[in-house]
């Protein structure tokens, strides 16, 4: 349950986009072929891996394995303004007892499948990103509630001023996770990139989100928020340290599992 808590969890998003792309013809060769003639340009196509270290696997302000470590990791490819990806993380959701009295594993690992459309707005400097996420829970105990669920997203970003990126993403859900009904989330970002020193690309970024849940099935609303500084380093590899903490949640410093008090994460991650 990213972001769960006992008989609960969050996400959400929606928009539209349009590109315009055009290849002007160059002089000064002895032939020139016509546009009619001209092969049309390829599309590049790229794969790229991560992986990450992180002393708490935290989403949307919960913690996803009961404030213990996580290994994640995935992959992604792109073709033009077409991209999809997996990524997975180990878990841990607590214990329950099945049917035949044995104590089982609510969850232990969490599987994403996201793939969507990026691109430009033609004469701004604002990208779009419409997707889809489907989060799978393998081999979860979740009887009468199901854990897997899928959500859409539309988000925007720019640089609104040098060094600095701003975006605001919207997820939809109309079926959260545990079946406790539609699921809105809006999500705002920052991030500032500061001067380099050293081998080190330092950068400093915050999240501010709302979560609006449908409480007639069991949904719930809150703030979360986040902010730290990234540091890059030989081109593959960053550190990250970051606060997260949450508002309007009551008992998050009590609970068992899925707690969303105040704390700092640290994550070690590598992309090739």
């Amino acid at each position: 349950m990213r972001g769960l808590i006992p008989g609960a969890r969050f996400a959400g998003l929606a928009a539209a986009v349009t590109l315009i792309l055009s290849t002007p013809a160059s002089a000064g060769a002895l032939y020139e072929p016509s546009m009619k003639d001209a092969e049309p340009p390829a599309r590049r196509c790229s794969l790229s891996a991560n992986v990450a270290m992180t002393t708490d696997y935290v989403f949307r302000g919960f913690s996803q394995t009961d404030e213990n470590a996580a290994i994640q990791g995935g992959f992604d490819v792109g073709c033009g303004m077409f991209y999809a990806g997996v990524w997975a993380s180990n878990l841990d959701f607590g214990g329950a007892v099945n049917a035949a009295g044995q104590n089982v594993d609510v969850a232990n690992i969490e599987v994403d499948f996201y793939g969507g459309v990026k691109a430009n707005v033609p004469n701004t400097p604002v990208e779009v990103d419409l997707g889809v996420i489907y989060y799978v829970y393998p081999n979860a105990f979740d009887p009468g509630a199901e854990l897997d669920y899928w959500e859409i997203k539309l988000g925007a970003s720019a640089e609104v001023a040098q060094s600095l990126t701003a975006g605001l993403t919207v997820f939809y859900s109309p079926e959260y996770t545990g079946e406790i009904g539609e699921n809105w989330v809006i999500e705002g970002t920052a991030e500032y990139s500061l001067p380099k020193m050293a081998i080190f690309s330092p950068a400093i970024s915050g999240t501010v989100g709302y979560q609006e849940g449908d409480e007639a099935d069991g949904g719930f609303d809150y703030w979360y928020y986040n902010a730290g500084i990234s540091l890059g380093f030989h081109e593959k590899f960053s550190l990250d340290v970051r606060y997260w903490g949450t508002e309007d949640l009551a008992g998050c410093s009590n609970a068992v599992v899925f707690q969303c008090d105040e704390r700092v994460v640290a994550t070690l991650s590598a992309s090739f």
